[in-house]
């Protein structure tokens, strides 16, 4: 069963089935992967569909989306860290008055456990023996308190420097692929001329592709993730070539 919990926006597992914990821990980490591939690569498009659209050299558009790529995936790397860090430090507080409360309170805590047990429709006398057992243990106690009347587990919140450097990686690989074909044009296996053509796309098949992905994730039908991740990727172009140009032509660019 899921559960909302308002403080941090994030929806957790209640522990009905202990193996769904690593299924939530692996699909937060293929949606950092996602997410800042995702992100990277929008932004490396845009920068090169904007500096492109104004006829800049192959030079000035490279060092642009590198700077962007780097900057944003250290960004990004940066927000995802300080994200889940809050969750768990939050979580934590909860763990530690949770457990203050099993300690000044050990009553009034074993009375939320019945209730919880009486809700799920348990006759009186199964209720005093699972709240028996339940309260034998004090990390079962415990367990059953966060999950059963919080619904909070700190174990699929995540690792903070994992998510940090998942996010960063992942901009990284989309982020460089609208600038790959600039790289090649440096090395006359490209005309510069198609770069940018190629450069849109390449990513307009990986926003597929990723869309796709996404939609699977949120199991959603996947062609119309993929076309809408590339609709995406597409007015991210046509914008930046639009404002590239228009300054070029208005001669506000000196490059």
């Amino acid at each position: 069963m899921l559960l909302l919990n308002y403080r941090t926006c994030q929806v957790f597992v209640l522990n009905k089935s202990q193996h769904l914990e690593p299924h939530i821990k692996e699909s937060n980490h293929i949606r950092d992967l996602v997410f800042g591939f995702g992100d990277g690569l929008n932004t490396s498009l845009g920068i090169v569909a904007g500096v492109g659209g104004a006829n800049s050299s192959a030079d000035f558009i490279i060092l642009a989306a590198l700077v962007g790529m780097f900057t944003g995936a250290k960004a990004m790397a940066v927000q995802n860290y300080l994200a889940i860090k809050s969750q768990r430090e939050i979580l934590e507080s909860e763990i530690k008055r949770e457990e203050f409360e099993m300690e000044i309170y050990p009553e009034k805590e074993r009375l939320e456990i019945e209730e919880i047990y009486r809700a799920k429709n348990f006759d009186d006398d199964l209720v005093k023996s699972v709240t028996d057992k339940i309260t034998s243990d004090k990390k079962v106690w415990l367990k059953t308190m966060l999950t059963e009347e919080l619904g909070l587990n700190l174990d699929i919140v995540g690792n903070p420097i994992r998510g940090a450097l998942i996010m960063f990686v992942s901009f990284i690989i989309g982020g460089i692929l609208p600038i790959l074909p600039y790289l090649l044009s440096k090395t006359g296996l490209l005309p510069l001329q198609y770069s940018l053509w190629v450069a849109i796309a390449i990513s307009l098949t990986a926003s597929f592709l990723i869309g796709a992905k996404k939609a699977k994730l949120a199991k959603i039908n996947w062609l119309k993730g993929g076309i809408e991740m590339s609709a995406l990727g597409t007015g991210i172009a046509l914008l930046g070539f639009g404002i590239g140009a228009e300054l070029a032509n208005a001669n506000l660019l000196n490059y």
